[in-house]
């Protein structure tokens, strides 16, 4: 059965590629791995068979391997990198650089063969560089056998044993993983801080531990009846001390697993057949929070499924460990002694990115934005969403986004925000990092719908996901999609907004008395990123007018945007609009008066009768 469904979705999703992505090729994985895990030295030995297909145009004479828990070692990349930044996450800061021997964590390749001949390779941190003798030839297939072993760290950041929650094993990051080659070539970025990325494929992974422990990640258990620990209620088959735990993953590109003696492990069944798995200890920190994230994460499912597209997969799993909050294919690593509100807040941003980076596969270490910043968009929206429910506490909100808009115009006026375009490792500053990739990815979205209007951008976050679902998506691919649904012209919008920090300043400079019947506005272009504008009369007689300046450059209006005015060249720094209402009449005159542009000083957008 685990063939057939495999070789279904091969088929399907090799049709989605001819039709929607006809001008890129994409590379494809599967991984069988047989793990062996020592608890008690938390170590383990793993054989690896990697079935690689070279969809490339381009003959590959070396492949690579990233080999995560290298950097867990004194000295390495993100060692030193913690120890130098000017901000380093407190979760990390000199931690790795007091490990011992039996803490550190590391990955040690045995044997690699291709094709059955041993082939020459070098570890550099946590790169495995493969020279192979035979190329891979373009449109084939080639065949990886290795044995390694490797040893967990002490949890530091995402992955490792004991963490601050007494969760023993934090399975992330935690296998040789082949590195994506692209359009843009081989992707074998060393492993100092953040951000992944990888090529999809099939996941058949057996993890062999003792058999006190309850393991829950991504894929669907394939021996439940051998198992117990909560998915069946058979007799369990012990293989001495140790169980046998198999485990199948189809279309994804990373998997993780976690494993601890005291798990309690629920499951609930949404009416559209959907298993939500919740994996946690349970105490008088976790019990009453974790008894109602079921519920409240089938409504969140019901809203996200509706308005950004369906998931695809089974099953996903909520699962108490990590260090914070980090997302993986079917489930989730968090930390689970909140409140009730923190809870779902960490599970609804890390479920989100199911859709922004688990199915949309963007390369996170190139747009972290467009992982984290509409992840975080999503976010909002569905914790607004669970307010008005009443499925958590809290009053909704008018206006979602305020308070970041108000943040990130602060931090832009500190001097300290970098282009969105920079990779993921090379911020000089984790601040303008996190602030760039959460928080103006996720007003990049806000902005965007202001700009074309709420429909077309509800129909074209629906569109983006049904094109381009299980491949690699880059910001082109996001706006031509978008420019497609409105009719307008946008790479104005990503240049501007990604590639520079210029900012938006618009201000109402003067407004005059035309002979009695008019009114002469004057607005001033006074930040250096163009904006359309949406403009709001408010009349003494209590009427309130919706006027609509577009740019030159966008070659149209959005729908539904009230009297539309003429086009504002981006070149010219003053606009002139002559309004059909006497001065005298006018109480009010406002740019953006529902506060979706990030303008940075919005004093200057209102003018008032004295």
């Amino acid at each position: 059965m685990r063939i057939i469904i495999s070789c279904l979705m091969l088929l399907f999703f090799s049709f989605v590629q001819l039709n929607a992505q006809s001008d890129r090729w994409q590379q494809r994985i599967n991984y069988q791995m047989d793990i062996d895990f020592d608890v008690e030295k938390h170590q383990y030995q793993g054989t690896q068979r990697v079935i690689y297909f070279n969809n490339s145009p381009d003959a590959l004479d070396q492949v690579f391997y990233h080999l995560f828990f290298n950097a867990f070692q004194p000295g390495s990349m993100m060692d030193v990198r913690s120890n130098t930044i000017s901000d380093p996450d407190r979760r990390v800061g000199n931690r790795i650089s007091k490990l011992k021997p039996d803490e550190i964590g590391y990955q040690k390749i045995k044997s690699l063969k291709h094709n059955g001949q041993d082939v020459d390779f070098e570890v550099v941190g946590t790169i495995l560089e493969v020279h192979l003798k035979e190329p891979i030839a373009p449109n084939s297939s080639a065949v990886f056998d290795m044995e390694f072993e490797a040893q967990v760290p002490l949890q530091i950041r995402r992955s490792g044993r004991d963490n601050a929650e007494g969760i023993s094993y934090s399975m992330s990051q935690w296998y040789p993983k082949m590195a994506e080659y692209d359009y843009q070539g081989w992707h074998a970025n060393p492993y100092v801080g953040r951000e992944f990325y990888g090529v999809w494929g099939d996941f058949d992974v057996n993890i062999t531990i003792d058999k006190a422990y309850t393991i829950g990640g991504t894929g669907y258990l394939q021996n439940p009846d051998e198992i117990g620990h909560g998915y069946t209620e058979k007799e369990v088959k012990v293989k001495g001390d140790k169980l046998e735990w198999n485990f199948f993953a189809p279309n994804v590109h990373d998997f993780m697993w976690a494993a601890d003696p005291d798990y309690t492990h629920d499951t609930f069944k949404r009416k559209d057949g959907l298993v939500l798995h919740f994996y946690y200890q349970k105490n008088e920190r976790t019990e009453e929070n974790w008894a109602q994230l079921p519920e409240i994460m089938d409504c969140a499912f019901d809203f996200i499924n509706e308005n950004f597209g369906q998931y695809p997969y089974q099953q996903y799993s909520f699962i108490q460990g990590g260090d914070g909050g980090m997302e993986y294919p079917m489930g989730t690593l968090i930390t689970g002694e909140r409140t009730l509100g923190s809870l779902v807040g960490v599970s609804v941003h890390e479920l989100m990115h199911s859709w922004y980076q688990m199915v949309l596969g963007t390369n996170e270490s190139l747009y972290p934005w467009m992982d984290e910043g509409f992840t975080s968009y999503a976010s909002a929206l569905v914790m607004n969403h669970l307010r008005k429910e009443g499925k958590i506490p809290g009053s909704p909100s008018e206006n979602v986004f305020g308070r970041t808009y108000m943040g990130f115009a602060n931090f832009a006026k500190s001097g300290m925000e970098e282009p969105l375009i920079i990779h993921a490792d090379h911020f000089t500053s984790n601040a303008a990092y996190g602030v760039g990739s959460y928080t103006k990815g996720s007003i990049f979205l806000h902005q965007l719908s202001y700009i074309i209007g709420e429909e077309a951008f509800k129909k074209g976050m629906l569109a983006y996901y049904d094109e381009w679902k299980f491949k690699h998506p880059n910001s082109n691919d996001f706006i031509r999609v978008m420019e497609k649904q409105s009719g307008l012209e946008l790479d104005w919008y990503r240049e501007y907004w990604v590639n520079t920090t210029h900012t938006i300043d618009y201000g109402i400079k003067s407004v005059e008395e035309l002979d009695g019947k008019k009114t002469k506005v004057t607005l001033s272009k006074i930040g250096v990123m163009p904006m359309p504008l949406d403009i709001a009369v408010e009349t003494k007689s209590g009427e309130t007018k919706h006027y609509n300046i577009a740019l030159r450059i966008m070659r149209g209006n959005k729908a539904d945007a009230g009297t539309i005015l003429e086009d504002w060249p981006w070149t010219h720094p003053e606009y002139e609009m002559e309004l059909d209402v006497p001065k005298s009449n006018i109480q009010k005159i406002i740019i953006d008066p529902e506060m979706k542009m990030l303008d940075v000083e919005r004093e200057n957008n209102e003018w008032a009768e004295n």
